[in-house]
């Protein structure tokens, strides 16, 4: 059994400094370009390094305002990791089959993994549909011909739904950022236990872990305690 590595990319710019975080509100509600120099997606490049080091492998989860540059493709090519669509626009099955034509585009591939942007509690950005309804993903996942949908409750011994093992659905996550987690009940030490013993979800955003380096620190020593893996 193994980690199921989810990274979320919510950010474009990441938040710091200032200038960085007003240019992700920029990309995320009206548009601003892509551009590497100014820090595009820079944080999701070092966690990919890190994991390609580690010869580690991940779901990474783009909204339509962070698709992968063409460098960050080849760092998820060489790493053999796989592109989820992280759904910000739920508000029907229209616009969640136009948020996955836009990755598909992108990358050029079918896109076969969904994750959602927000559990429901906040309105993060002009575009994003807050309500958090899982079972409307996982049906539209099964009707578009995917094959994984990974949520956002925030209880990681919750076991995943599986569909005679052509669709599975993880309802929850191991939140690597601890405001997110019981951290009592819900350790690191508990985590490298589970998932040695059972495919467990960790859920990590690049530029949280890149900010505190006690959640670094974490990061590496669960990538080093435990084999990741994707679903076949």
């Amino acid at each position: 059994m193994a980690l199921i590595v989810r990274i979320d990319v919510d950010r474009p710019y990441g938040r710091e400094p200032l200038l960085r975080h007003v240019l992700s509100r920029l990309g995320s509600d009206l548009y601003f370009p892509r551009i590497e120099r100014l820090g595009y997606l820079r944080e999701l490049e070092v966690i990919l390094k890190l994991l390609n080091g580690l010869g580690a492998r991940a779901y990474i989860f783009f909204r339509r305002c962070t698709l992968p540059s063409e460098s960050i493709l080849e760092l998820i090519a060489s790493g053999r990791h796989e592109v989820g669509l992280h759904l910000e626009n739920s508000r029907s099955f229209e616009s969640f089959a136009n948020e996955k034509s836009i990755l598909e585009r992108h990358v050029g591939k079918t896109v076969l993994a969904v994750s959602k942007h927000g559990s429901g509690r906040e309105k993060y950005g002009l575009h994003h549909y807050a309500p958090y309804e899982p079972d409307s993903y996982v049906h539209w996942a099964r009707r578009s011909g995917m094959k994984l949908f990974l949520g956002n409750l925030e209880d990681p011994s919750i076991r995943p739904l599986e569909d005679a093992g052509v669709f599975r659905a993880f309802p929850s996550a191991f939140w690597l950022e601890p405001a997110w987690r019981d951290t009592r009940t819900f350790s690191i030490d508990w985590l490298v236990t589970q998932a040695n013993a059972l495919d467990t979800v960790l859920l990590l955003h690049p530029e949280n872990v890149l900010a505190d380096p006690a959640l670094l620190a974490d990061l590496k020593r669960l990538l080093i305690s435990v084999d990741t893996r994707i679903l076949e």
